[in-house]
């Protein structure tokens, strides 16, 4: 088959700086938004121990992934929205006082919608100003989502500080077009909030190496512990290198917060011998919504220059034996719930 030369080909600018993430695996209380908010703040203010600048929680963290419970009271399960997207409910102030207080970017995963319509699957962002919005939808429903909610229409990545950021959720991370579309966007890593069941960690680790190393670019996965109704979940949350490698990975269904360094060097090494998005022979698609977020630059952030990252200032980044896996907070085992 001829290659498609008409496909432009970005140029795969580099990000300028390491950057920090915490990716937190935690249970949620079914239809206790409210409850939740708090348990994600619990993680978020840990962050800061870590250097972490982005904070990434599971797929409906915030009403909990039982999906019969979400569709008989949606009152209690469904953020509200404005028309812009923005998020006023009362009940995630923690979250948007936790994301102030450690200068960070959230993504958590919630169930958002108008009166009227019918929800999405979302991923919310509150950023260190207390601003909260629906920055992605999910666009690949699995199973019995599709009976409740609808699937979004287009792709998103994120600008933090020079870093892109595709976002994906979950069952999204099954269609290697979704990563693809990121990666021709010029995506250094695919982050995806997730709710994979019990029993199906080895597909998902199979998904996430496979986007990381056919896109050389990393793979993020948050992944919920504990029983959610009829849903049992134990984890694996990781991240995966730009050659599908494991950075770091949790191994044990328990409550943690994973710290990782993504460095521009291991994309430089990828992408030095390993040429598929620069060569890949598939038109590319509609381009990602790109939202830009400057932490290092925000008036509104709080303590901006009181922490120092590891890394930062010229200092060089540890070494990956030093660095992963890294445990900052450990919590409830999942137990018999």
């Amino acid at each position: 088959m001829p290659m498609n030369r008409s496909v432009p080909r970005p140029p795969f600018p580099l990000p300028p700086a390491p950057l920090w993430i915490a990716v937190v695996q935690a249970r949620s209380s079914p239809g206790d938004v409210a409850a939740n908010a708090r348990t994600a703040a619990a993680h978020i203010t840990r962050a800061p121990e870590g250097g972490a600048s982005l904070v990434v929680l599971p797929e409906l963290f915030l009403p909990s992934y039982d999906l019969p419970a979400i569709a008989a009271a949606p009152d209690r399960h469904v953020v509200p929205t404005t028309p812009r997207g923005t998020v006023p409910d009362g009940r995630l102030d923690p979250v948007r006082e936790a994301a102030a207080g450690a200068g960070v970017l959230v993504l958590i995963g919630a169930a958002v919608g108008h009166p009227g319509r019918s929800p999405k699957i979302a991923t919310l962002a509150a950023d260190p100003t207390g601003h909260t919005s629906v920055v992605y939808c999910k666009q690949h429903l699995w199973g019995e989502e599709a009976a409740f909610f609808t699937p979004g229409h287009r792709g998103v990545s994120l600008d933090l500080d020079g870093w892109i950021l595709g976002l994906g959720i979950c069952y999204d991370a099954s269609f290697p077009e979704h990563g693809r579309a990121a990666a021709l966007d010029g995506a250094h890593a695919y982050v995806c909030p997730s709710a994979f069941a019990a029993g199906r960690q080895t597909r998902a680790e199979i998904y996430h190496r496979a986007r990381a190393l056919e896109n050389t670019m990393f793979s993020v996965m948050a992944n919920p512990v504990g029983r959610h109704g009829a849903y049992a979940f134990t984890g694996g949350s990781s991240v995966y290198s730009p050659v599908g490698q494991v950075i770091t990975k949790a191994t044990r269904p328990r409550a943690r917060v994973l710290i990782a360094c993504l460095d521009p060097q291991r994309l430089a090494d990828a992408r030095a011998h390993l040429r598929m998005p620069l060569e890949c022979d598939v038109p590319a698609g509609p381009k990602p919504h790109r939202i830009t977020y400057r932490l290092g630059t925000s008036p509104a952030r709080p303590g901006a220059g009181a922490r120092q990252r590891p890394g930062a200032s010229g200092q060089a980044a540890p070494e990956a034996e030093t660095v992963f896996p890294r445990v900052v907070d450990e919590g409830d085992a999942m137990g018999g719930e």
